[in-house]
């Protein structure tokens, strides 16, 4: 039985430039590659996390990563060739024939591959950066071969194909740093003392920590409403996700309730005066008895 076995794994499958490739060659070959490719792996994870302990960014440690895998594996493809005594010029004719295939069926697969690249080497967006994307919002997870991760607030994870991030316009919360200015509105009814009403506003912005005082705070009388006097919170904060803007916003609305309360400053709500032209007539009914 096993000289059976033998035998069948020395059978000449084929033989190519004078080297005869047997079953067991067949066999082995896949299983060493796969072999290295794990070894390789392992290497690539522990080079990740040195790069990250040194405080490189993620975004660094990425590139690495990338560069040192795409060298391996070609090292890995030459070697292999090597051994088995098979030139290139052999794959003359394949790399024709996929060429051809890529120039009518893979352009997106390429164009993606080299948009990934291009995101990871110019770094107009970055692991970690708060991007907007359409009509999406969400934190850039990691930028892979073919797509970007994103996480957005609601934790639902979005797949976004890199040539869209670069051919399409995307907002960058934090592509400089992470300061973005956003504002409050809140109306008060009319006949409300208006600065008072401004001076209660901004000390609420001064009482939340969340909100940056440089650049400086400000309140700005925005317009005379149809039921309010209109006033906007102007101010600045850390935006590293919509939710601490949504957070620091719900913040001050809260101070604001609190300190209209506590003096007497009315929050308005649409009012209309209804005026009646003619007599009103009102029927009464009888009481049954």
């Amino acid at each position: 039985m096993l000289k059976q076995i033998t035998e069948s794994l020395d059978t000449v499958i084929f033989s190519y430039g004078g080297s005869a490739f047997t079953l067991a060659t067949l066999i082995q070959i896949p299983l060493i590659i796969a072999g290295v490719w794990l070894v390789v792996r392992y290497i690539g994870r522990l080079i990740h996390r040195r790069i990250i302990q040194k405080r490189m960014g993620p975004d660094a440690a990425l590139l690495f990563k990338r560069i040192y895998l795409v060298l391996c594996i070609i090292i890995i493809i030459f070697t292999t060739l090597e051994v088995l005594n098979i030139p290139l010029t052999a794959f003359a004719f394949v790399s024709g024939a996929v060429a051809i295939g890529v120039g009518f069926g893979a352009q997106n697969i390429i164009n993606n591959f080299i948009s990934g690249w291009i995101l990871i080497g110019e770094r107009p967006i970055r692991i970690g950066d708060f991007l907007e994307v359409g009509d999406a919002k969400g934190v850039v997870e990691t930028i892979n071969t073919r797509s970007t991760r994103i996480r957005r607030n609601d934790g639902v994870h979005l797949l976004v194909p890199n040539s869209q991030l670069l051919e399409n316009t995307v907002t960058n919360w934090t592509l400089i740093d992470t300061m973005a200015r956003t504002y409050v509105r809140v109306g008060v009814a009319y006949g409300s003392d208006v600065n008072l009403v401004a001076q209660l506003i901004t000390e609420v912005l001064e009482e939340v920590p969340t909100v940056l005082n440089n650049p400086p705070h400000s309140v700005i009388f925005e317009d005379f409403g149809d039921s309010a006097l209109i006033f906007d919170a102007v101010f600045w904060v850390n935006a590293e996700a919509e939710s601490n803007v949504r957070k620091i916003k719900s913040d001050i609305r809260f101070g604001i309730c609190a300190k209209f309360a506590e003096h007497d400053v009315v929050i308005s709500f649409p009012q209309r005066d209804v005026h009646i032209d003619g007599e009103l007539h009102i029927r009464q009914q009888k009481s049954p008895n």
